[in-house]
């Protein structure tokens, strides 16, 4: 089993319109606005690298539209073993 990472404290910048948008949407899924942006950058890294990276890689197991199911080393791994 892992260990989990250490969350870390961030700050950004925002309109407002774009709070207002964040506190709509966090509203409507009942997150807290800091799981609404997580959630929203991991649904768009994973429709962007559905592999992974070399830096992210998947996590062992995980279902991959027309790949399969990830090993333990994820699927970026094993596509940089075959170049």
């Amino acid at each position: 089993m892992t260990k989990p990472t250490k969350k870390i404290v961030r700050t950004y910048t925002a309109t407002r319109a774009e709070l207002r948008m964040l506190d709509a949407l966090a509203q409507y899924h009942g997150f807290s606005k800091s799981a609404t942006i997580t959630s929203l950058i991991k649904k768009e890294f994973w429709r962007v690298f559905p592999a992974g990276t070399v830096d992210v890689p998947t996590q062992p197991g995980a279902r991959i539209a027309g790949a399969g199911i990830a090993g333990a080393g994820g699927l970026a791994e094993r596509q940089e073993d075959e170049l």
